[in-house]
């Protein structure tokens, strides 16, 4: 018994216990002394220990041997959330009745064997089947955040999220998913890369960049975007890794060195390119027509396309 609480942070079940050998008096004395009772059959051996992880394990082994962590709940224990969720997720086999912990969500799949990890415990959907969950309900950038995570990580790969996305035929998102995995794959590791990608690149029929470019003779140094005919850089900088002076610092370096070698590096933030794409798409068609670019930024799908707007007011596609 003591071996398994170890391994469940203190936490027991009734069954365990009686399994071990302990009379139902035996529990009942021992929640009249030191343990605790943490949801009805799960008892805290060791208390004082309320930190998420331990909450989370508790609801876990509340819901049954068969229950597994799903969702946010899953994404945090694979690292693709930073934040541990408010309520947990869990996930439990079609028909089997379970009345859900406080603080807790439990839902039900007839599949549920087949998308849970065989070699972790607790149980938990696996990584690729946790991704689509997520993306049935979350935000199109909370979707997109979550599969750079993954790729940066290195927790799945295309091919096995595409293969789980075949079995899912009516996945809400089956089409979207399909057409960014490859650019996820290929290099655009951010919410904020993919949205550049489709938004402003493609969207305004921009040349297509290089995704995760190295022009370091060393090899060190990666930048989200570029055009080697045209030695320009697109930097994207979202909110993580951009929040004090010494990123800044850092960043301002990385630029300095770009121009040494004669790459002009151009700088978008998350209000261009998520709240004005097309203006970003004709900022960066300037700079790249002033290098010898001697194609079009073409109007977007939007009906108030800056783009559009341009050409009506006689500027061109791509004023300089």
């Amino acid at each position: 018994m003591d071996a398994v609480a170890d391994e469940q942070r203190g936490l027991l079940t009734r069954r365990q216990c009686l399994e071990a050998g302990l009379t139902r008096k035996a529990i009942e004395s021992r929640l009249r002394g030191r343990w605790v009772g943490v949801h009805p059959g799960v008892y805290q051996t060791r208390p004082g220990r309320d930190d998420w992880w331990t909450l989370a394990l508790a609801a876990h082994l509340a819901c049954g041997p068969q229950a597994a962590w799903a969702r946010h709940t899953a994404a945090y224990r694979w690292g693709l959330v930073s934040s541990p969720p408010r309520r947990v997720e869990l996930m439990v086999p079609q028909g089997h009745l379970v009345a859900a912990p406080p603080g807790c969500v439990v839902s039900r799949s007839r599949h549920l064997d087949e998308r849970v990890d065989p070699l972790r415990w607790p149980w938990l959907t696996t990584v690729e089947e946790t991704i689509l969950d997520l993306a049935e309900r979350g935000t199109l950038d909370e979707t997109l955040s979550v599969l750079g995570r993954a790729f940066q990580r290195r927790r799945t790969d295309e091919d096995a999220l595409l293969r789980r996305l075949a079995v899912r035929q009516r996945h809400p998102r089956r089409a979207l998913l399909g057409l960014v995995l490859g650019d996820v794959a290929g290099g655009a590791e951010s919410a904020m890369e993919v949205r550049y990608l489709h938004d402003v690149e493609r969207a305004h029929a921009l040349p297509s960049g290089e995704r995760q470019i190295i022009i370091d003779p060393s090899g060190r140094q990666r930048h989200d975007v570029g055009y080697r005919a045209q030695r320009v850089l697109v930097e994207l900088d979202g909110r993580l890794g951009h929040e004090d002076r010494g990123d800044r610092v850092h960043d301002g370096v990385r630029d300095r060195r770009s121009a040494s070698r004669g790459w002009l590096t151009v700088r978008a933030f998350w209000t261009d390119v998520a709240g004005q794409p097309c203006h970003l798409a004709l900022d960066v068609g300037a700079v790249l027509h002033s290098r010898d670019w001697t194609g079009v930024v073409r109007p977007c799908r939007r009906r108030d396309c800056a783009v559009r707007r341009s050409a009506h007011q006689g500027g061109g596609a791509s004023p300089l």
